[in-house]
């Protein structure tokens, strides 16, 4: 289906354009990229400030290294190995367990000693980087997600990625891993995307495909009764990502761990729009309000404030519930 431009903008609809000059080239400092485009360096940087991200394994850095890399995986039933200056999901491998000498992914599919080396290989030649710069592997503990969401993903973890402007959550969604992105919680792949209250962080409505979604495609469970656990919790440790970088315009994508409540997997200083898609509403509004706060305001008050402003009433409808939710 197409539109006008002109109904975008009533929409509240942002573009690249917007994005990139209006928000990223005025709030986003280009010094303190270096901080969150390299996973490495954010994952150091949430250390110091006490935030909760997956435990490292190790690293890998040159190639001379990389005949050593199944030394470092000894003893971990399970694994994920992404480049440092990735971006879109790409170069991430996930391993779900070890079976003797076979390197099991989430789809059942088997990778020998030599794939494994191969992968690291790539990522340290740039295949994966931004702008084919060499890089890093990082390799991370298997994130063990909370119980809650089975029903809404396959063969991957699913992430929730929150928009922050100057530290007030704005905008949020979920996405839901599907066999059509392969077990990745990427919107261009495939996965699904849930668009998240941001009052009670439950489900608003789902797109895949840039279509609507009320299922999930492969497990066929409905995305109405979406709820996120410890929602309170989470989006104060998104706004507290604005202390933390101090870049005005970001995107935070966590996941929630069973054992640790929410982690922080990764920062983006130019995130997406689709979320736009997700929520079926525009960014602007929103951040034209924020543009109206006073600074000095603290992250449990911004939070609040954000709860409180920008709460929607769902579109989806449960099955076990004729009203929306």
């Amino acid at each position: 289906m197409w539109t006008t431009p002109g109904k975008l903008r009533d929409k509240g609809i942002i573009g690249m354009n917007r994005r990139n000059i209006r928000y990223i080239g005025r709030y986003n400092s280009r010094k303190l990229y270096p901080l969150v485009d390299d996973k490495l360096k954010t994952k150091l940087l949430c250390h110091d400030h006490g935030i909760t991200t997956p435990a490292l394994i190790g690293t890998v850095m040159s190639q001379f290294e990389v005949k050593h890399v199944t030394n470092i995986l000894k003893g971990h039933p399970g694994f994920v190995i992404k480049p440092a200056k990735g971006s879109g999901g790409k170069g991430i491998l996930v391993i779900e367990h070890v079976d003797g000498s076979a390197y099991i992914k989430p789809s059942g599919a088997h990778l020998g000693r030599e794939d494994i080396e191969r992968h690291v290989s790539n990522i340290l030649s740039g295949l994966y980087s931004l702008g084919g710069s060499p890089d890093v592997a990082v390799i991370e503990s298997l994130i063990n997600f909370d119980d809650t969401l089975t029903q809404y993903t396959y063969e991957g973890v699913p992430d929730i990625r929150v928009i922050v402007f100057q530290g007030y959550p704005v905008m949020a969604m979920m996405r839901l891993s599907t066999a059509a992105s392969d077990g990745k919680a990427n919107l261009h792949q495939g996965a699904v995307g849930v668009g998240l209250d941001i009052a009670t962080g439950t489900a608003l409505r789902g797109v895949q495909f840039d279509r609507t979604r009320h299922d999930h495609p492969d497990t066929g469970h409905e995305l109405a009764s979406l709820r996120i656990p410890g929602w309170g919790t989470l989006l104060e440790l998104a706004a507290s990502c604005y202390e933390m970088t101090g870049l005005g315009y970001l995107g935070t994508d966590m996941v929630l761990d069973r054992d640790h409540g929410p982690m922080l997997l990764e920062l983006n200083a130019r995130p997406g729009l689709a979320i736009q898609m997700a929520n079926g509403e525009g960014l602007r509004p929103r951040l034209d309000l924020i543009e109206q706060q006073p600074e000095g305001v603290d992250a449990t008050s911004r939070v609040a404030f954000s709860r409180r402003h920008f709460a929607r009433r769902a579109e989806l409808i449960s099955s076990a519930d004729p009203t929306p939710a």
